[in-house]
């Protein structure tokens, strides 16, 4: 599932690849891939924006069968008992059988939308109320006790049997949720657009408690939870829109403590890992290493491109992707880049809407403020082969999707 496990823990119990040969294989769908692939006994799974759910011969890269939908898949599989669970834009959520790819029950979302505000990120005119071109992920489930679990548009939190599709529970929150539910000693921890961070029973959907967390009345660019929590030794970890990084209590709901990022949003899901948490921010493109316990600072890693996809370690090597489409492999003890991967989109398109420095150069893809400029804008800039895709390990091999189109299996 999302990140590898019910905690979100995004740490994979595989060699990885410390020093890159090259390409194993390439998976070509006709839209962006921004799913994060899940795999289960030989098979990668992974949805493309072209409305189809992919499953594919692990060794070999070939298509073993794909489920069409009527809409983008912008959610992460997850695979327990022969079924492979994934939300789709059309407000379905399936549960699609993992050998055949025949679909074996569908649950209709009424209402899935995006995050929607007034005056968005500055955006004009600023009495409309706009969709946000950044909310691009939808929640990716986790299965657990006979039942999966996910946020939806609609404003709720999903429990369904996982066997039938028929619905056990639901909470309502007030906005959007496309953040991935994370599950820990009984339960479930998830953000939503409303603002707030909520703990809840996963057997009943029972509130535990709820975290506020900062709000942005005016442009609505500093509010709202797309990070997945990560949950670790009883503390559960996220990033947040309102640009500060957060751990609480997993008990209580009590902040530990929080990290100002100074303007720049968390979307990715952080990596906890002997007593280090690292994450990465959007705009300001920054990767920092902090103390788990205290918050404190440790190292910084500078990058150029933001940050949206989530940064996943198997042995001693972290692997962060950016929205420049380069895949960085970085050595924990020395904390340096020792291998880039660039995808073919990056290759093609990266030069054309970046500065003489590298850094992006969005006077190119966004000709004004007015809100039709920054829809435009953004398809532009998404051509540069971005990832957005989290890496996921198996034995030997880095798996990770971009906004080109592809599945890329490195080795």
């Amino acid at each position: 599932m999302f990140r590898g496990d019910l905690s979100h823990s995004g740490i994979y119990s595989a060699a990885g690849v410390p020093r890159l040969k090259g390409v194993k294989w390439t998976f070509h769908t006709r839209g962006e891939v921004i799913s994060s692939p899940a795999i289960a006994d030989g098979v990668v799974y992974v949805g493309s924006n072209d409305g189809s759910l992919y499953a594919i011969d692990q060794l070999t890269g070939s298509k073993k069968w794909s489920y069409a939908t009527n809409a983008r898949i912008a959610s992460s599989p997850a695979i327990a008992s022969g079924l492979v669970y994934c939300s789709s834009y059309d407000g379905s959520f399936l549960a699609v059988d993992a050998v055949s790819g025949k679909l074996k029950w569908k649950f209709l979302i009424p209402g899935e939308r995006r995050f929607a505000a007034t005056h968005l990120h500055g955006s004009l005119p600023a009495g409309e109320t706009m969709p946000d071109p950044f909310d691009i992920y939808l929640s990716s489930p986790a299965v657990w006790h006979d039942a999966v679990y996910f946020g939806s548009g609609d404003g709720n939190i999903y429990a369904l049997d996982a066997a039938t599709g028929s619905l056990k529970w639901k909470f309502p929150t007030g906005d959007v949720v496309h953040a991935s539910p994370a599950i820990a000693d009984g339960k479930l921890y998830i953000g939503s657009w409303d603002s707030y961070f909520y703990a809840l029973d996963a057997s009943t959907g029972k509130k535990l408690w709820r975290f506020k967390t900062d709000e942005d009345p005016d442009i609505h660019n500093q509010v709202g939870i797309q990070s997945s929590a990560t949950v670790s030794d009883g503390v559960v970890y996220f990033g947040c829109r309102d640009s500060n990084f957060y751990a609480l209590d997993a008990a209580t709901g009590q902040k530990r403590w929080s990290f100002s990022n100074e303007g720049s949003w968390v979307i990715v899901s952080p990596v906890v890992q002997a007593g280090k948490v690292y994450f990465a921010t959007s705009d300001s493109a920054l990767f920092h290493i902090l103390d788990a316990q205290t918050g404190a600072l440790i190292d910084t890693i500078h990058f150029q491109w933001p940050i949206f996809a989530s940064p996943s370690i198997a042995d001693n090597m972290l692997y962060l992707a950016g929205q420049d489409g380069k895949l960085v492999a970085i050595d924990l003890t020395s904390r340096k880049p020792v291998w880039t991967f660039q995808t073919d989109g990056s290759k093609q398109n990266l030069l054309a809407y970046s500065k003489a420095d590298g850094s992006p150069n969005y006077g190119a893809a966004f000709a004004s403020d007015f809100y039709d400029d920054l829809i435009a804008g953004t398809v532009r800039i998404r051509s540069v082969g971005m990832i957005l895709s989290s890496p996921v390990i198996s034995g030997t091999v880095v798996y990770i999707g971009s906004s080109d189109g592809n599945l890329y299996a490195l080795e």
